[in-house]
């Protein structure tokens, strides 16, 4: 592309999957970074790839009707919420024509009937679980650094910025989390600042003290968890600052009834081996009547509010029987399992992580229920139709797989079993058309319902129900 060709006025005619916005011109296809469909904008065309052109807003000439103010100070620079610029009635409708479209173009599969976006019941601070980072690199906004203030460049507590490992973005207004816990941040960074306590150094040289901040909250309970990560204690001060933690964090909010210390001397997620937990050892979540304990490192879903809705609407899809077997594969800590439970004869859950497992396990015996075993075993080995040709076959097979989708090993067995009907849960159109492609070989896709349980986001889950033909 030649140097005066590099300025162009595009038109944004739609948002593609993950939030791409995508523009024609002279038969060429852009994709414009922060666009929305009907905004008229002049762009910087930056790098020419195989099937289209980069592209970065300079100026919006005519902004899309459904373009509206963001009310987040980060917009733009962590990465999280990036649709909050635009109406949520259209948000809704982009949702459910990504997943129209991978579908169609990716997995050449239609169902018979995409239902509407079934909307957040919150829209913000929704999110139950944030985990956040320490760096020794702090990353400053346009805003920040328009303002020519000074910063502590050497100090983040907050969220990295994509594409860059080692930056962090300090947060102290994040929209999506519980107000309060903005609160908590400030305490835990303004007491590390003062006793000048390192965070970690994620460049080559290594080093520092503070790693992760996890905060969790039960929405049932309105009680609070907070979960730091570090490397070993060495210093006098990195005590004096555990110990304050330890004992006067609770002090300061009375809903944080956990305070949880951990040490992972490791570079990696926000886990590691506890050292203590002060007040309560576990979280209490309720879904569709049934209590589930939520320790300080197990997996549950992020948004509390839409759980029983999501929920609800797997187990009306699947149209369980009192006398069915059900399958419920990546079965987590038995979110759709023990509810499941509750409507047919036995059901089987199979999940990878021991941990969950454990907690699975614990939850059914918290509920008195009895009809349900669980398995850990890795659902994409080459050996797993060892266990699975033990299991009676299933009457309903539900699939919950990460974002990765099904493994080939696995799609095998199912095609060789064919259970009656299949009930496939995602939040990954792409990897879901692609393996619907093959599933429909011998199955029809009836219908695809989808709920929206990351409001501002592109992220979608959606059920899709298939028969046997």
């Amino acid at each position: 592309m030649k140097k005066n060709e590099n300025i162009i006025e595009l038109k944004v005619e739609s948002i593609g999957f993950e939030g791409i916005s995508i523009a024609k011109h002279d038969g060429k296809v852009y994709f414009v970074k922060g666009g929305l469909p009907g905004d008229v904008v002049v762009a910087n065309a930056n790098k020419k790839l195989k099937g289209y052109i980069e592209a970065t807003i300079k100026e919006i000439i005519a902004p899309s009707p459904h373009r509206i103010e963001p009310i987040c100070n980060y917009y733009g620079a962590c990465g999280g919420c990036s649709w909050q610029c635009l109406d949520y009635e259209q948000q809704l409708y982009w949702k459910r024509q990504h997943t129209i479209d991978a579908h169609n173009r990716l997995g050449k599969v239609s169902a018979n009937c995409y239902h509407n976006t079934i909307a957040a019941k919150q829209k913000w601070e929704y999110r139950n679980k944030m985990d956040f980072s320490f760096s020794a690199s702090r990353w400053l906004t346009k805003n920040e650094i328009e303002k020519d203030e000074i910063h502590n460049k050497n100090f983040a507590l907050g969220l990295h910025i994509p594409g860059k490992f080692d930056k962090v973005l300090d947060v102290k207004d994040c929209k999506i989390q519980d107000a309060d816990w903005n609160n908590i941040l400030d305490a835990i960074r303004e007491k590390a600042i003062k006793l000048d306590v390192q965070p970690i150094k994620l460049s080559k040289a290594g080093g520092g003290f503070l790693k992760g901040f996890t905060l969790r909250k039960s929405v049932l309970m309105n009680e609070n968890m907070c979960i730091l990560i570090t490397s070993d204690v060495v210093s006098d001060s990195e005590k004096i600052f555990i110990n304050w933690y330890k004992k006067e964090l609770q002090k300061m909010f009375p809903n944080l009834l956990s305070v949880v210390w951990a040490i992972n001397n490791k570079n990696g997620v926000n886990i590691g081996e506890i050292q203590f937990i002060e007040g309560k050892k576990y979280l209490t979540e309720r879904v569709l009547g049934i209590d589930y304990q939520i320790s300080p490192f197990s997996f549950f879903q992020t948004n509390s509010y839409q759980l029983d809705t999501f929920i609800g609407l797997i187990i009306d899809i699947a149209s369980i029987n009192n006398s069915d077997l059900i399958w419920d594969l990546y079965c987590g800590t038995g979110s759709i399992t023990l509810p499941v439970a509750k409507k047919c004869k036995k059901v089987f859950g199979i999940e990878l992580n021991p941990q969950a497992i454990e907690d699975a396990k614990n939850n059914a015996n918290i509920n008195a229920i009895s009809n349900v075993e669980f398995y850990s075993s890795d659902l994409h080995s080459p050996k797993i139709p060892d266990l699975l040709n033990t299991l009676p076959c299933p009457d309903v097979l539900i699939l919950d797989p990460p974002r990765s989708g099904l493994h080939p090993n696995l799609i095998k067995h199912i095609l060789q079993i064919l259970p009656p009907k299949i009930v496939y849960v995602s939040c990954n159109p792409a990897t879901q058309a692609r393996d619907l492609s093959e599933l429909t070989k011998h199955y029809n896709l009836l219908n695809v319902h989808l709920i929206d349980m990351f409001p501002h986001t592109y992220h979608i889950e959606n059920v899709a129900e298939l028969v046997l033909k």
